[in-house]
């Protein structure tokens, strides 16, 4: 049996979860939790075989928890899942330690198949992704600029590209506006750039916007 526990602080979402793994044989839900500082709580509770993980998270970003987990527990595979295209966060999130990316909008075959291939020790990205990956190897490409980012930074580049104000960003993440305020300077310093207006053209030309 395959212990899955499910990161999310939606509890639709967690619901829609624990019933696609419910309906596959030999898995089952052995813990949730709703945010980033509960998550860490409940899997030191349940012993589990893979980590289900939003990426968007008050309190404590899904990131976060991912960098948390690999180093207290590099062999547990954490699975995540994103309402975010793959291009604006899987390689952040491999990288960081993560053994798989599924979007949201993906089918419930596709998680499922993507828990059982992260638990046997494999990794899963979709086929689209893969290639992506291969390319990039292959290609002497630059880097993009946003990669100097952290990826807080990051995430608030991709918010502030995508239309919404400091205040929106701070209530979604769970953040002061002065905290965000200072990621956007942050930001604005690194990327050399003047004015939120600059941000969303480059999120817009480099395909950070949803």
């Amino acid at each position: 049996m395959i212990n899955v526990v499910v990161i999310d602080d939606h509890a639709v979402v967690r619901e829609g979860l624990k019933r696609i793994v419910s309906e596959s044989g030999g898995m089952t839900v052995s813990g949730e939790a709703s945010d980033g500082q509960e998550a860490m709580r409940v899997i030191k509770n349940h012993p589990c075989d893979v980590v289900l993980l939003d990426i968007t998270m008050p309190n404590k970003s899904g990131l976060d928890v991912l960098k948390e987990l690999h180093a207290e527990s590099p062999r547990l595979p954490v699975l995540v899942l994103s309402m975010h295209p793959e291009d604006q966060y899987a390689v952040r999130v491999l990288r960081a330690g993560a053994a798989g990316y599924v979007t949201k909008d993906s089918a419930p075959g596709k998680l499922v198949q993507a828990i059982r291939k992260v638990v046997r020790g494999g990794k899963y990205v979709s086929p689209s992704l893969a290639e992506k990956l291969v390319y990039d190897l292959g290609a002497n490409t630059e880097r993009p600029v946003h990669e100097v980012l952290s990826d807080r930074e990051y995430q608030v580049l991709c918010m502030i590209a995508s239309g919404k104000t400091v205040t929106q960003i701070a209530q979604e993440l769970g953040l002061s506006v002065k905290t965000i305020s200072t990621y956007r300077v942050r930001i604005l310093e690194k990327l050399n750039m003047k004015n939120n207006a600059e941000i969303t053209r480059y999120g817009i030309k480099e395909g950070l916007v949803d």
